[in-house]
């Protein structure tokens, strides 16, 4: 120190601790991202962009949202929602032409801003699919991996866009397996993927990762009051994502299985007395299959209103809740047949309730309106 007992700045500048060498698992998070991070994009809506953004109506658009690349051919899946508003105002039938700004990551760490054009989108797995064309060193294919295999316990890797914040990679486990989500489009999504790590707005259509960086999930949704990341997100099962992009890709559009039934809501169950535990029968389109098979609706009769069927099993598993029977009738194609035991004569005289088992041929699903 000088004269006077003041200590020099070098006195006082702590000593810089040498930086220790990362860990086993911090490197392989690290080789990871690096490795999968030029994969993942950032999808903004050109309505988004230019300010038309629509704000009435049930479904609110997110419009800046995170995708993935899917092949070498420049086609990227995102959500739905990331693009529903630009969908939502194009007539049924027109092209739409450019519907999005997709920014991508070269080899040599820039980024750089391509326009997008919709190959196909089904909204009711709340899933679409873009193309770019964008030089070879843009484009950077995800790799594929399986949901079936996944396990509540394993590390996952979330890489997106939350709040605009590009290229944001975030850590967690898989919480829980074959959860049903209701998509920001409304319809339900079963096999999901529920995850703590964080999704915040702008995660939308991003990939959620297993530790060899393979697409294991889209990352869809967050259970919260604020919008704000709290823990529970969700991801659409690769598996099914496997089986919609392709068809979107060669056809625009996906058949998807259904009954076409409506199921009713769980307290019209109880004020009708049902004391089964299933997917009560609201309404059966006249002229398609289920009608044929004989599947009974909910309807009015001389003594007010008759609850009509209650779904207890499809093809011998036991159903609780209408994703239990989505998850059922998905596992099949359309044309395929799927095997149904119901509960017939519910709310009324309990010794009159008969067991009755119906064989139903899947037709495509009516669209949604």
């Amino acid at each position: 120190s000088v004269a006077g007992g003041v200590p020099t700045l070098a006195e006082v500048t702590p000593p810089i601790a040498p930086a220790e060498a990362l860990t086993s698992l911090e490197s392989g998070t690290v080789a990871l991202f690096e490795r999968c991070t030029r994969s993942v994009v950032n999808v903004v809506d050109v309505t988004v962009l230019s300010g038309k953004a629509m704000t009435s109506g049930a479904v609110v658009p997110e419009g800046n949202g995170t995708g993935f690349v899917w092949d070498s051919d420049g086609h990227v899946v995102t959500n739905w929602h990331v693009i529903g508003s630009i969908l939502s105002q194009v007539p049924k039938g027109r092209d739409p032409g450019e519907v999005a700004k997709v920014t991508l990551e070269g080899a040599d760490g820039r980024t750089k801003t391509f326009p997008a054009t919709l190959v196909g989108a089904e909204r009711s797995k709340d899933l679409a699919v873009l193309k770019v064309n964008a030089p070879t060193e843009y484009i950077t294919p995800i790799a594929r991996g399986k949901s079936d295999g996944v396990k509540v316990g394993q590390a996952v890797f979330a890489i997106g866009n939350p709040f605009g914040f590009d290229h944001t990679l975030t850590t967690g486990v898989v919480s829980g397996l074959g959860r049903t989500i209701q998509s920001q489009a409304g319809s339900l999504i079963s096999g999901g993927i529920q995850t703590d790590a964080a999704i915040n707005p702008g995660n939308s259509g991003g990939p959620l990762l297993d530790a060899s960086g393979r697409l294991v999930g889209v990352n869809t949704a967050i259970f919260t009051s604020t919008g704000a990341s709290a823990g529970v997100g969700f991801a659409i099962p690769v598996d099914l994502v496997q089986r919609v992009v392709p068809q979107l890709i060669e056809f625009g559009s996906v058949r998807l299985p259904s009954l076409n039934v409506t199921a009713a809501d769980p307290n019209v169950g109880k004020q009708l007395g049902v004391k089964s535990q299933g997917v009560l029968v609201q309404a059966v389109p006249s002229g398609g299959e289920t009608a044929k098979a004989g599947l009974l609706a909910t309807r009015r009769g001389l003594g007010g209103i008759v609850a009509g069927d209650v779904i207890v099993e499809a093809d011998g598993q036991r159903v609780v809740t209408e994703g239990d029977l989505v998850a059922a009738v998905e596992a099949h194609q359309v044309g395929e047949s799927v095997v149904l035991k119901v509960r017939r004569g519910e709310g009324g005289d309990e010794r009159a309730v008969e067991e009755v088992t119906l064989t139903i041929k899947l037709e495509a699903a009516a669209e949604q309106k």
